[in-house]
């Protein structure tokens, strides 16, 4: 019992945060659609509460992935240090599960924990093998995957696992540094993307503070021009026409742009959608506040 207990995965909230998200975005919609029909008065345009809907998408669950592939980073991190410790032990002619017993005493930042489940399965009798192929369910990760897979099968053919460990944690290091490397080289992306939704911001504001005031004036001094000349019969003067749909096209346009350089910037950091996700959300944010707010 003790040693299902200590083999359980972390709980998984994302089930639980798409079902609210979902649930949220509902709500919005119906407001959003209510408010359009006339049904009831809220404090922002009808368009607002579509987009709220999206932000109550995108963002929770961006950031619960988010957290999720940091902690999983961490534990990688640390793994190779592990990985060492465990063969330095066997040189010394430790068995594979004591030098795991013996690693548990040292720090390895957020492995620790999962180190010290595999000494406390190992003490109550679980074979190393074992105990590796549960922290390998637990942590759930490619590279994790692929190293632990690596030292069960050494151990189970009897050969020189002090040395096999060694190669599987020089390994480990290499991807680690090469990741972190282009993590690096794809924050110059990253900020080239969000300055380049600021400028286009900065470009929807000066077409808002100039362009469209322009085509108001034009449009009353056309107005004024028929009532002064005794026309009578024409159409609704051009601002009240145009000007509204044109902001609102620039809103929209703010909207898919955060949408899309968001997911385009997680994608490009890290390679994960939704690390795009919470990038979205923040540039939604920037975009509501910048036009609506301000």
């Amino acid at each position: 019992m003790v040693e299902l207990e200590m083999g359980k995965e972390k709980k998984d909230y994302t089930k639980m945060i798409l079902g609210i998200s979902g649930a949220i975005l509902g709500i919005f919609v119906l407001l959003g659609i209510a408010y359009m029909v006339g049904g009831i008065t809220l404090p922002y345009e009808p368009v607002d509460y579509f987009v709220f809907a999206l932000m109550a998408f995108v963002g929770p669950i961006g950031f619960y992935k988010s957290k999720q592939a940091k902690e999983v980073d961490e534990i990688e991190k640390r793994l190779p240090d592990f990985l060492r410790d465990v063969a330095e032990a066997g040189r010394f002619g430790m068995t594979l599960a004591d030098s795991i017993v013996v690693a548990a005493g040292g720090r390895y930042g957020a492995l620790t924990p999962e180190i010290k489940k595999m000494a406390a399965q190992i003490s109550w009798g679980v074979p190393a093998s074992e105990a590796l192929r549960l922290f390998t369910e637990r942590v759930k990760t490619p590279m994790v995957e692929r190293m632990m897979l690596i030292v069960i099968k050494a151990s189970d053919a009897g050969g020189a696992v002090a040395d096999v460990l060694t190669m599987v944690a020089h390994d480990a290091r290499e991807n680690i540094i090469k990741k972190q490397q282009r993590k690096i080289e794809m924050s110059t992306y990253l900020a080239v993307i969000y300055i380049s939704f600021m400028v286009y911001i900065v470009t929807i504001l000066i077409l808002n503070a100039t362009f469209l005031p322009k085509m108001k004036e034009a449009g009353q001094a056309v107005a004024e021009g028929a009532a002064a000349a005794g026309i009578t019969n024409l159409p609704t003067p051009l601002e009240i026409q145009l000007i509204p749909a044109i902001q609102l096209v620039f809103y929209l346009s703010v909207v898919v742009h955060g949408v899309g350089d968001g997911i385009m910037a997680g994608v490009l950091q890290t390679g994960r959608v939704s690390e795009g996700m919470k990038h979205a959300f923040i540039m939604l944010i920037i975009g509501f506040i910048t036009l609506r707010v301000m």
